[in-house]
C-alpha cells in the first residue's frame, strides 16, 4: 500500500507516509519550558508507528507569545536540555519529530506577551481585537535573527528539523496577506509575486546559513482565508511559485487564519456554549450577555462557518503539485485509511497530516495497519480545540468522557 510505502526526500526519511501535524499541547510551563506532559505525549506518540511527528508551535520569543496557556517555547539556549531529553526519547523509539516555531504577531493579547503586540500593520485581528504597534523595519530584521536563533536551538535540541508556521494568520502569514501587509518599505508587497514574501524569504535564508543547507525547513501555508479581500487561486500559485524558488524541503498546506478559527478545522457541530463559557475572549458569568453572545455567534457563523467534508484541503495539496517539485503535505478532514490510500494513490498528494484523531486515538496508524478501512472514532466535536483557550492540556473529551473544567 502507498500509505505504508517509505518516504524519502532530500535528507527527509520517513517510516511511512502518515505525519502527524502540529498540535496545541498546552503542556509548559508559564516561562514555556515543556513539562513531563509534553515528554510523556511525543515518547508515547513516537511508539505508535507515525511516519513523522511535528510538534505544535514553539514561540521564538517572549512577544511572539500566543494567548493560550502552556505554549511551549524555544526563545533561550536553557531551554535545549529540556527539548534534548525530549527528542531522545524520540529517536530511541525510532521516531522523527520537527520542531514547529513561529510568532503570533497580532493574533495574542498583551497579557500573553508582558505588554507588547507587535504587527505587520496597525490593522487589528477581528478575533484578538487590540491594536497592534506597526514594526519597524530594524525590529523586522531582529524578528529574522530570532526565527534563525530558535532553529539553530531546535537543531542542537537533536529536532530532525523545524517547520515554520506560515499559516492560520500568524506573523510570516500577516506578512504574506494583501489584506493586512500595507507597508511600504521593503516588506510590503512583492510587485512579481502581489505577496509580501521579504519577510519568509529572509527567514528561510537565514535558517539555512545557521543551521546549514542540510538541516530540513518543512513549511507550513493556507490555500486561501475567510476575509473579505480574500486569498484567492491567484495568490496561492504565486506563493507555491515563491516556495519553490527557495526549495524548502516540505510545504504543508492548511486552510485559514485564527480570526475564523473553527474555519482551519471545521466540524460537525459549533460547541456555542462551551465557547461561552471557557473562551477567555467571550466567558462572562452574566446569564443575559451570555444569551446575547451567542445570539450574535449564531447570526456571524451561520454566515461564515464552513462545515466539515471529507480531505476539505486537498484541492490545494493538487494544485500546488502543478506548480512545484517539492513534497506536499494534505492537512484537513482524513478519518479514513481508504482515503488517504487513495489520495496518495492518484498523486493528489505526497504526505498526509492528521491532528484530531491522534488526540483521538494515538495509535491510529496502528489501528490503519491492522485495518485499511478502519476509520476515526473523532466525532469532529471540536471541544479539544476550544478547550486550547484555557488552562486545560489538549485532550479528546468525548472519546474519553472526561469532565471539562
Amino acid at each position: 500500500m502507498k500509505l505504508f510505502e517509505p518516504f524519502t526526500y532530500k535528507n527527509l526519511n520517513f517510516e511511512n507516509r502518515i505525519i502527524r501535524s502540529a498540535t496545541f499541547e498546552g503542556m509548559a510551563d508559564a516561562d514555556g519550558f515543556p513539562s513531563s506532559s509534553y515528554h510523556k505525549l511525543y515518547s508515547n506518540l513516537s511508539r505508535q508507528g507515525i511516519g513523522a511527528i511535528i510538534t505544535g508551535f514553539a514561540y521564538i520569543n517572549e512577544n511572539g507569545k500566543a494567548m493560550q496557556p502552556g505554549q511551549a517555547g524555544i526563545d533561550s539556549d536553557e531551554k535545549i536540555p529540556v527539548y534534548q531529553k525530549i527528542t531522545e526519547a524520540v529517536h530511541k523509539n525510532n521516531g522523527k519529530i520537527y520542531l514547529q516555531i513561529a510568532h503570533a504577531g497580532r493574533q495574542t493579547i498583551r497579557d500573553a506577551t508582558g505588554g507588547e503586540l507587535w504587527g505587520v500593520s496597525a490593522k487589528k485581528s477581528y478575533y484578538f481585537n487590540e491594536k497592534p504597534d506597526v514594526l519597524s523595519t530594524l525590529q523586522i530584521y531582529e524578528l529574522i535573527d530570532d526565527f534563525s536563533k530558535a532553529s539553530f536551538r531546535a537543531k542542537k535540541a537533536g529536532f530532525d528539523g523545524i517547520q515554520l508556521h506560515a499559516a492560520h494568520g500568524y506573523l510570516i502569514h500577516q506578512f504574506i496577506l494583501p489584506s493586512i501587509n500595507n507597508r511600504n518599505d521593503e516588506f510590503g508587497i512583492d510587485n512579481k509575486f502581489k505577496l509580501g514574501i521579504r519577510f519568509l524569504d529572509l527567514v528561510i535564508q537565514g535558517i539555512k546559513r545557521k543551521c546549514s543547507d542540510g538541516f530540513p525547513i518543512l513549511v507550513k501555508i493556507s490555500g486561501s482565508d475567510d476575509y473579505f479581500n480574500k486569498f484567492r487561486k491567484k495568490h496561492f500559485i504565486n506563493l507555491i511559485r515563491f516556495l519553490d524558488e527557495t526549495a524548502v524541503d516540505v510545504i504543508e498546506i492548511s486552510y485559514g487564519t485564527m480570526d475564523y478559527a473553527l474555519n482551519i478545522f471545521r466540524g460537525g457541530s459549533l460547541p456555542l456554549s462551551k465557547i461561552l463559557m471557557h473562551n477567555p475572549r467571550y466567558k462572562t458569568d452574566f446569564h443575559f450577555i451570555r444569551l446575547l453572545w451567542k445570539y450574535i455567534f449564531s447570526l456571524l457563523f451561520s454566515i461564515k462557518l464552513k462545515k466539515i467534508k471529507p480531505v476539505y484541503n486537498l484541492y490545494f495539496a493538487q494544485l500546488a503539485k502543478k506548480y512545484t517539485n517539492i513534497s506536499i503535505i494534505s492537512v484537513g478532514g482524513f478519518r479514513s485509511g481508504l482515503q488517504m490510500e487513495e489520495s496518495l494513490k492518484n498523486k493528489k498528494t505526497d504526505l498526509i497530516a492528521l491532528s484530531r484523531p491522534f488526540i483521538c486515538e494515538p495509535d491510529f496508524v496502528v489501528r490503519l495497519k491492522n485495518n485499511i478501512s478502519y476509520v476515526s472514532k473523532c466525532k469532529n466535536c471540536n471541544i479539544c480545540a476550544i478547550m486550547c483557550d484555557t488552562k486545560n492540556i489538549t485532550r479528546c473529551y468525548q472519546q474519553n468522557n472526561l469532565e471539562i473544567k
